[in-house]
């Protein structure tokens, strides 16, 4: 908030100098001469201030009421006859308010001003020798067209005439230039400060938006991730509850893959990325242990391009794509089958090839459960489409799962 505020006063005292500056910049240097010769600079410069520090008191007080409104829910015909009214209103008081401190100041422009054409109108009398003449009272001198040019021209040099009783009055028709003026400032100030916090809006909007995707993909990414099949765990523990007392050496071992696979989904939340080689311990830890369950009817082939191994993938993932092959695949073979595990660059891409004995039937959407549905999901969300999932029959006894990733350099 504090941060707001310091910017809305930067701004407030940097437009409204903007403004003292263009006016001082025409009556100094552009009417220069003439302004000099009139006088009344330091009258000026004490008006001017006047009315500068009012423009900024009355446009914050403007603001404070647009902000107690709540006018940002408005609607676009609610907000245009606020703006009609407000700046009316803002700029009748300004005008006038700073006129009469200007007046009561003792340093009034207009004043000096007005004195100096009532000077000019009283030499302009004399000028057509009407000084000593009752021009002024009803029916005298009406038919003299003298007179009458002469007072036709000191209205029009001076703004001065003399009223029925011969007193000097000023007809001040610079009240409306002045009324306009002050009007067209405080719609352009308003016309800022509107379009401002419309931008600011929208852009706050869109950041929130962005921020509720992001929460959501995270949220996303944190299930798909996570996911470990609970009948994988369960036939695990089994098969380590066998070896106890036919193997206990092997049970040990099988124990700690075992925890080493749930340690790895429960990480894989931090990281978005892990290298292949640490997955490819995972997925070796993973099939060692289905090997205790499927023994000679699983066999398991690598064929892993080295410069491969330092590249970023998906945490799991190719974990969920061997679980898939092994669930889908081998385990509906009597006579069980291999899965081939491959890893390559190929025009500029990775390739990981997962390649399991069996037939891929139907659709793979449809068929092929969570496995192929997460792959899938995660791929979209941290790739934007620029990674590609396949699933399809390599001939009539093998499915193969890929996944094209852009090379990390």
């Amino acid at each position: 908030m504090g941060k707001i505020n310091v910017r809305y006063w930067l701004c407030q005292i940097t437009g409204w100098g903007v403004w003292g500056l263009i006016l001082l910049y025409f009556n100094f240097v552009v009417f220069g001469d003439r302004f000099k010769e009139q006088g009344g600079q330091r009258e000026y410069l004490v008006s001017l201030a006047i009315l500068l520090v009012s423009g900024i008191l009355t446009t914050h007080l403007l603001r404070f009421i647009i902000k107690k409104t709540n006018w940002l829910k408005f609607s676009f015909n609610r907000i245009f006859y606020m703006f009609i009214i407000s700046v009316g209103a803002t700029g009748t008081l300004l005008y006038y308010g700073s006129n009469y401190i200007e007046a009561h100041s003792g340093y009034s422009y207009d004043a000096y001003t007005n004195n100096q054409k009532l000077e000019k109108a009283v030499k302009m009398e004399k000028q057509f020798g009407m000084d000593s003449l009752a021009y002024y009272k009803i029916n005298t001198f009406s038919k003299d067209t003298s007179i009458q040019k002469g007072i036709s021209e000191i209205r029009k040099a001076t703004g001065w005439v003399k009223n029925k009783k011969g007193e000097w009055i000023y007809e001040n028709k610079s009240d409306l230039v002045g009324i306009y003026y002050t009007l067209m400032l405080i719609a352009i100030w308003m016309l800022i400060y509107i379009v401002y916090h419309y931008v600011e809006k929208n852009r706050n909007d869109q950041l929130d938006r962005l921020k509720l995707e992001t929460t959501v993909k995270e949220l996303e990414l944190k299930t798909i991730k996570s996911h470990i099949n609970p009948h994988f765990i369960f036939n695990s523990l089994n098969s380590i509850r066998a070896l106890v007392d036919e193997n206990p050496k092997r049970a040990r071992r099988a124990i700690t893959e075992l925890s080493n696979i749930l340690r790895s989904s429960m990480q894989a939340e931090k990281s978005e990325t892990v290298t292949l080689e640490r997955e490819l311990d995972i997925v070796k830890d993973y099939l060692a242990l289905e090997q205790m369950r499927f023994e000679e009817r699983l066999k398991i082939e690598f064929d892993i391009d080295e410069d491969t191994l330092q590249q970023q993938v998906p945490p799991m993932m190719l974990q969920t794509l061997v679980e898939n092959a092994i669930k889908h695949g081998i385990s509906k073979q009597v006579l069980g089958g291999v899965v081939r595990i491959v890893a390559v660059f190929k025009d500029n891409v990775m390739q990981l090839q997962v390649q399991n004995t069996g037939q891929l039937l139907g659709s793979p959407n449809n068929g092929e459960g969570f496995g192929i549905k997460s792959t899938q999901d995660r791929l979209n969300l941290m790739y934007q489409g620029k990674a590609v999932f396949e699933i399809k029959n390599l001939d009539t006894a093998m499915v193969e799962s890929k996944v094209t990733l852009p090379v990390l350099v």
